[in-house]
């Protein structure tokens, strides 16, 4: 499927993302590593084991990579032309390995651009969900999107 252009977006409406995910121990061990980020909390099962939570915890930076990820195909896909930025992120609950993560995603508001005729800025609300109806992720990302061609 591909995305959608700046005028196919109407305030209000929400994605419910069909595509989901179940993170696994290698997914957040290769993502931690790769980014250089040695927290024990998420590579070291005997430290983990002794924290409130017990077990490792997925990296947050992966899990919202996986969010917005899961949202592409039904949203921005070669419609894109960047991102503007995120905000507003929060995780209210861990992730753990194991866990399955789908994602619904409504859009809050939408503009044409002031400096390009063919292209406006959406805003989306994006809310990250595991298996158990717990959100673990929520953001606010700004996505500037090309407008449909116009045929000469």
């Amino acid at each position: 499927m591909s995305g959608l252009y700046y005028e196919q977006f109407e305030v209000g409406h929400v994605f419910k993302h069909p595509i989901t995910r179940t993170v696994t121990e290698m997914d957040n061990t290769l993502f931690s590593t790769l980014t250089m980020n040695p927290q024990p909390l998420h590579l070291d099962a005997e430290f983990a084991a002794k924290t409130e939570f017990g077990q490792r915890l997925v990296n947050s930076l992966f899990t919202l990579g996986l969010v917005i990820g899961l949202t592409v195909s039904d949203t921005t896909l070669g419609t894109t032309i960047a991102n503007l930025g995120m905000s507003d992120v929060r995780f209210p609950h861990p992730v753990f390995h194991g866990d399955t993560i789908r994602v619904e995603t409504k859009v809050i508001s939408t503009r044409t651009s002031k400096s390009r005729n063919d292209a406006g800025i959406i805003e989306f609300e994006h809310k990250g969900i595991n298996q158990r109806g717990e959100i673990v992720c929520l953001c606010i990302r700004s996505a500037f999107m090309k407008r449909l061609p116009v045929n000469p």
